[in-house]
């Protein structure tokens, strides 16, 4: 069953641009991983400290190998770093899907 992980995190505005190579190293490794469908991050345009976070997984194990992906606590490491906080993601089990 695909699986899609959605939500939002925030970041201090003033430390955005120095999340950004942090972003794109999680990005590229989250990417490659066996599973991986799509990963992405946005910045809400008129709230510069949001990140919109949009992910579908193959199914739960991959879902499962990616958060045991060595890339991760180094993510988590750097978010917090940089003030990372409010972390709101859920999980959402997609039964069907089509084109609209």
């Amino acid at each position: 069953m695909t699986i899609i992980i959605a939500g939002t995190v925030r970041v201090p505005p003033e430390n955005a641009q120095a999340l950004l190579p942090h972003m794109e190293r999680q990005l590229a490794a989250s990417r490659a991983e066996d599973g991986c469908v799509t990963y992405s991050y946005g910045f809400d345009v008129e709230d510069p400290g949001l990140i919109r976070v949009f992910e579908v997984w193959r199914d739960q194990a991959a879902v499962d190998a990616h958060f045991k992906a060595p890339h991760l606590p180094v993510w988590r490491a750097a978010g917090a770093e940089l003030g990372v906080f409010d972390r709101r993601l859920s999980l959402y089990e997609v039964a069907s899907e089509r084109a609209l």
